[in-house]
């Protein structure tokens, strides 16, 4: 239930966002929400470890996940997509 509700503030954000924004703001935005969410389902499951060691993990992706979202939305803002082969377009 928790993934629903986050898949459709992913959804309800990336309209929200489309309203003035250029495609390459837009991707941004769109995988920062993503990033997002998927960080918070690893907090989620996180908070319901079973051990100390299971739950520093799992946080720890969940921080990595976040850093990885902010950097490609980062180089998604300020290169060039046609040229920089880095970004995935």
């Amino acid at each position: 239930m928790k993934k629903m509700i986050g898949l459709a503030m992913v959804a309800g954000l990336a309209t929200v966002s489309a309203c003035n924004s250029s495609p390459r703001e837009n991707a941004a935005d769109t995988i920062e929400a993503n990033t997002e969410a998927v960080a918070d389902n690893l907090e989620d499951a996180a908070d319901n470890a079973g051990t100390p060691a299971a739950e520093s993990s799992l946080e720890n992706k969940a921080d990595a996940v976040r850093a990885t979202g902010q950097n490609q939305a980062d180089d998604m803002r300020t290169n060039d997509p046609d040229t920089n082969l880095a970004n995935g377009i």
